[in-house]
């Protein structure tokens, strides 16, 4: 149960609360830097000497990666419908999260995380036809880790996140020639014609994520991370404009794959 409170929270801040998402990772930013360069050097406290015994305590902050997943065949349903191919080298994706050492198990964090991006195309036929796409992919969950001591400030980590993710993919076709102020005014009215469409085709997936990431700590209170992970989707759900059931998606349509991520956070290292 608790379990499925932590998934259903991450997946509905990943989707529809990106913005909360910006300004907790500024807002982090901040607090680091003035922590960093705010004090001078005899202020700053010298941490403890690292060892390898069992951690305790926890860390926050946030988690920027690259997600390569396949998108060649929301690119075939594009192009079949005169629209503009997305990029293919990847989605950026930006997050946060944090986690705690539960103590029960020596060296074992158990926490939570959330990130998302999008990629988007636009395409404009000789009618003066607008097609523009925009594919979202995002996931959040639970995270188990595992934290090995290799030497003084490096760790490494072995683990898995598990929760819920979504694809959404935006489709937005409008006349160039209405979309000015005073033919807006017109529709309004109800006097203009209606030419602009927008429709959401959203998926809802079961996500797991295992993950291998190597930490150093550049303070007793600072750590960077870099990473490598596989964002896995199953268990698809989808519907169009949260409304209606869409039926006959391919299985190939997802947001799953290889991702390369890093990670800036503040706690005890």
């Amino acid at each position: 149960m608790i379990c499925l409170h932590w998934c259903t929270f991450f997946e509905h801040w990943v989707i529809h609360e990106r913005r909360t998402m910006k300004r907790f990772v500024s807002f982090a930013v901040l607090v680091i830097f003035a922590i960093s360069f705010g004090f001078s050097q005899e202020d700053i406290p010298i941490p403890p000497k690292r060892t390898r015994a069992a951690r305790v305590g926890g860390l926050a902050g946030f988690m920027p990666g690259w997600l390569f997943l396949d998108v060649k065949p929301v690119n075939e349903f594009l192009l079949a419908s005169r629209g503009a191919p997305l990029k293919d080298n990847g989605v950026f994706l930006l997050g946060g999260g944090g986690s705690v050492y539960i103590m029960l198990v020596p060296n074992l964090r158990v926490g939570g995380l959330g990130m998302s991006g999008s990629l988007s195309s636009t395409s404009l036929d000789g009618l003066g036809v607008r097609r523009d796409a925009k594919l979202t992919a995002g996931f959040g969950g639970v995270t188990f880790e595992y934290v090995l001591p290799i030497v003084e400030r490096l760790d490494v980590t072995l683990g898995t996140m598990l929760g819920g993710g979504g694809v959404d993919l935006l489709l937005r076709r409008s006349t160039a020639t209405t979309n000015t102020w005073p033919s807006e005014g017109d529709f309004f009215a109800g006097t203009g014609q209606v030419n602009n469409f927008t429709r959401k085709l959203s998926g809802s997936f079961f996500v797991w994520m295992p993950s291998f990431n190597v930490e150093y700590a550049v303070l007793g209170w600072i750590a960077v991370r870099v990473g490598l992970s596989y964002v896995g989707m199953s268990s698809p759900s989808w519907d169009v404009d949260d409304r209606y059931e869409l039926l006959g998606v391919p299985s190939s349509v997802n947001g799953q794959g290889v991702m390369i991520n890093a990670g800036l956070f503040v706690g005890t290292f």
